[in-house]
């Protein structure tokens, strides 16, 4: 799965979001939400514009 770059990161000297790859759009709801047991939390986001839907995994450094 490509990894999807964050907010804090620093992408040409600009800050970079979450980004839709279908139309480019950076709003997001959270459909689904699972808790692993090894502390990484994955997030089903669906676009709020095209309906397009990408999963997040976060972990605590």
């Amino acid at each position: 799965m490509p990894r999807i770059k964050q907010r804090d990161e620093v992408v040409a000297g600009q800050k970079a979001g979450l980004v839709c790859r279908a139309c480019g759009c950076q709003h997001f709801r959270v459909v689904y939400l699972k808790r692993l047991p090894n502390g990484v939390v994955m997030r089903l986001r669906e676009c709020r514009h095209c309906g397009k839907r990408i999963t997040t995994r976060e972990s605590a450094s």
